[in-house]
């Protein structure tokens, strides 16, 4: 128990950002008073784990918990409380307003420090029929629970997925991993929005060899059903289904924030500065509901990412706890498979990096993972963006069958050091027959960009 008049801190989500602050707070302040409310049934959990829990590659929903509230509470006296749905916030006087989503007793919390940390909401588009059984979105842990226990208990021979996102992606995988057909429906005209056109080819040929139908350049109007879904209806005309996921982007989770005076920032997000601290005195925000600076743009960015939530979680403890600390920012580096295909990106598109004000520069070329005369030996695909200006790196996607994710991780770190091209080239990069050739894939990317820097 926290001492008498010991500092309170509340904090709002146990997801990813409030558990690692609470966390922090905790080491930092080991007599403070720290409560977390998440209105879910789990804190500390892996999001991004479900596709593969869906897909039954997880067989349990408990590997996808990293710690369960009983070992916040009995560990590191932290008293989370599931199932309170924080709903208002007090800011003059300190307060915010809890409702147990069980009882619907409500109850109110003093704060000396609040961390907000809500998290996303997914988006949920203007068209009929979104309430039918059978029709998910895949945002917590209970609605992967949901989709899984559907598939077992129902015939799904055929399923549809809305948005070809990384989610959309995934979950095109999952479900045919479990023997549906899948069809795959994206408004925009390639799978993969924002990605660049030559990766998002090569995605939508993954997805046709493995027996996905894509329809992009297409709109979902309207789900139709007799309770339970039974048709999706397209601007190009209907087909039949059994399960429809929905997965069309989400939208940080600001309201309570906003109504409190908190500012929110022109990505729609909470707006702070690097310390995680939002215009509110003693309040700060982390994760899917917070900004982070883009630093190849210097521009506010909303990437919601469980990688970049557990850092600026962490940057606000320590913040809350009055230590110093500040999150460097992003670059948008993300990874993820696709059937046989690993999908990886970093910093901007070459559409970006035009839209930011830069003059990109871009080279996309073919490079075995290793040495090709020892066996096994695949084609990745790479294309490096730079700024023709300056010869400063801006990003780059790659993809192909095996160590692509890892392999962006170089570009990353570029990015974060803001090397120029030239600098990629000289970069000492490990090689033996095995893992690599003599020249690795980036650095003949880097080549191919100098020549056309030098013209």
């Amino acid at each position: 128990m926290a001492e008498a008049g010991a500092t309170s801190v509340v904090v709002v989500g146990g997801g990813a950002a409030g558990m690692s602050a609470a966390s922090r707070i905790r080491r930092l302040r080991p007599n403070w008073s720290i409560t977390v409310l998440e209105r879910g049934d789990y804190v500390s959990f892996i999001l991004c784990g479900l596709p593969y829990y869906v897909k039954g590659l997880v067989e349990n929903e408990d590997r996808l918990v990293v710690y369960t509230p009983e070992f916040f509470r009995m560990k590191r006296s932290i008293d989370v409380r599931t199932h309170h749905e924080a709903r208002s916030i007090d800011a003059a006087n300190r307060l915010v307003e809890a409702v147990d989503v069980e009882s619907g007793a409500s109850e109110t919390f003093h704060y000396d420090r609040l961390v907000i940390a809500a998290g996303a909401e997914p988006v949920r588009p203007g068209i009929p029929g979104l309430d039918l059984d059978g029709v998910f979105t895949l945002h917590s842990i209970s609605s992967g629970m949901a989709i899984r226990s559907f598939l077992g208990s129902q015939m799904v021979r055929r399923a549809a997925v809305i948005g070809a996102g990384y989610v959309g992606l995934e979950m095109a995988e999952a479900l045919r991993g479990v023997g549906a057909e899948v069809t795959l429906i994206e408004a925009l005209e390639s799978v993969l929005p924002g990605g660049e056109p030559e990766i998002a080819a090569l995605v939508d040929e993954e997805l046709r060899r493995q027996g996905v139908e894509v329809r992009t350049g297409q709109l979902a109007q309207a789900l139709e059903g007799d309770g339970r879904v039974r048709r999706v209806v397209t601007s190009d005309g209907a087909l039949d289904v059994d399960l429809v996921l929905v997965s069309v982007g989400v939208r940080p989770a600001v309201q309570m924030a906003r109504e409190a005076g908190i500012e929110v920032g022109p990505t729609g997000a909470i707006a702070t500065d690097r310390r995680m601290a939002t215009n509110v005195p003693d309040v700060y925000a982390a994760g899917d509901c917070a900004e982070a600076q883009h630093m190849l743009t210097d521009r506010p960015a909303y990437v919601p990412l469980g990688t970049i939530a557990n850092k600026q979680g962490r940057v606000a403890g320590i913040s809350a706890a009055g230590g110093k600390a500040e999150f460097a920012g992003i670059v948008g580096t993300a990874g993820l498979k696709v059937f046989d295909l690993e999908v990886a990106r970093t910093g901007l598109t070459e559409a970006q990096a035009r839209e930011a004000g830069f003059d990109p520069v871009s080279a996309l070329i073919r490079f075995p993972s290793h040495a090709p005369y020892y066996p096994g030996a695949r084609d990745l695909t790479v294309k490096l963006v730079a700024d023709g200006g300056s010869g400063r790196v801006l990003g780059a996607q790659m993809c192909g069958p095996d160590t692509v994710a890892k392999r962006i991780d170089t570009v990353a770190a570029a990015l974060y050091a803001r090397m120029s091209v030239a600098d990629i080239e000289s970069l000492d990069l490990s090689y033996a027959p095995p893992f690599a050739t003599a020249w690795e894939g980036i650095q003949l990317a880097a080549q191919r960009l100098l020549d056309k820097l030098r013209r």
